[in-house]
């Protein structure tokens, strides 16, 4: 008796479109988060280490506040002076009072550069203040 397989004369194809769009995909990704991590290592920040502290939920109007060794402050990319900080953060506490504001202090930064930067909080009105640090 002889068996015959409806299937035998059709040919295998593997549709590579799918493959192809999630390669490209996370080209992307790589490609933008590599861009965001050269941007950090450009502006020489070294924080500090902590023992204790946790990974934080970053809300997408999450202000990050660089302040550097020599005590200059850039946020978003842009070098910024205390009347313009006060500035931005003043439009910032306007459409949120709730905005947190993270400090990213190099740990060779005067003190004084720090309070100058939480002072700008206060003024503005944004007072949910965090400081980042390394894992210790």
């Amino acid at each position: 008796m002889q068996i015959h397989d409806r299937n035998a004369n059709e040919s295998f194809e593997l549709n590579l479109a799918p493959m192809i769009d999630v390669v490209f995909l996370l080209l992307i990704f790589f490609m933008v988060a590599t861009t965001f991590v050269q941007h950090e290592k450009e502006m020489e920040l070294d924080l500090p280490e902590a023992q204790t502290g946790e990974d934080v939920d970053r809300a997408s109007e999450n202000i990050v506040i660089n302040l550097l060794q020599d005590g200059r402050v850039v946020v978003d990319g842009e070098e910024l002076d205390q009347n313009a900080l006060i500035e931005r953060l003043t439009r910032a506490a306007r459409a949120n009072p709730e905005t947190p504001v993270t400090i990213r202090g190099d740990r060779k930064v005067y003190h004084e550069h720090v309070v100058a930067v939480m002072d700008a909080c206060r003024i503005a009105g944004l007072l949910s203040l965090e400081f980042a640090s390394l894992d210790g």
